[in-house]
């Protein structure tokens, strides 16, 4: 309605009229394999990155449309916690990953050190996955089973995504939804401005670090 409302009067009206969020988020489980062998939690929940193309976060979810499932592949930078690309499928096969894996890694430079984390799900624990993370000298590092805080930004994400897009939009067919997903996306990155970004969006907290810089 165009009015400016600092976030802590909203959660105090909220609290006082007894508002809470209903959503709950559906969650695809793909743990198979050797169950913490794969590779340790390097991470540790240290969600903090003091620079872009330092520490990734990645994960799986799962939407269902019209008597059809869908699933969503996308990777996260902790820096400012922008989405860098993503990928779709109609089942959870590797190539969801795969290709969401070449084109994240178009962002990368040589200089780049990277950590990408995941949970313990059948796609990070291929070989393939670990060959492509260590032909370009990225450390892997993965929750411990079943400790959904180990990943608790792609989670938040996830929440965000479904709270924001999933449950306030009617949508015609699969491809609609692939559609306005693309322009919640970009909005995400380059307008959603987020309190601890210093009230910027995601690309406009990296592009003024980088100037900055």
């Amino acid at each position: 309605m165009g009015h400016l409302v600092n976030h802590k009067k909203v959660q105090r009206l909220m609290k006082e009229l007894g508002l809470k969020s209903m959503v709950r988020l559906k969650k695809y489980r793909s743990y198979k394999g050797k169950v913490g062998k794969t590779a340790p939690n390097i991470l540790d929940r240290n969600f903090q990155a003091e620079k872009p193309n330092q520490k990734w976060v990645t994960d799986i979810t799962e939407f269902q449309l019209f008597g059809e499932k869908l699933y969503l592949s996308p990777m996260l930078d902790l820096f400012n916690g922008e989405i860098v690309t993503y990928t779709f499928d109609s089942r959870p096969r590797y190539p969801l990953v795969s290709k969401m894996l070449e084109q994240a890694f178009t962002r990368l430079t040589e200089e780049d050190k990277l950590l990408i984390h995941s949970d313990q799900g059948w796609h990070y624990q291929m070989s393939k996955y670990q060959h492509a993370l260590q032909e370009k000298n990225i450390t892997q590092s993965m929750s411990r089973k079943g400790n959904c805080y180990d990943n608790a930004v792609m989670e938040n994400f996830f929440g965000i995504l479904k709270s924001e897009f999933l449950y306030m939009q009617e949508f015609e067919s699969i491809e609609h939804f692939k559609q306005e997903l693309a322009k919640y996306i970009d909005y995400y990155n380059n307008k959603r401005i987020k309190a601890k970004l210093k009230g910027l969006s995601p690309v406009q907290y990296r592009t003024q670090t980088l100037l900055a810089a």
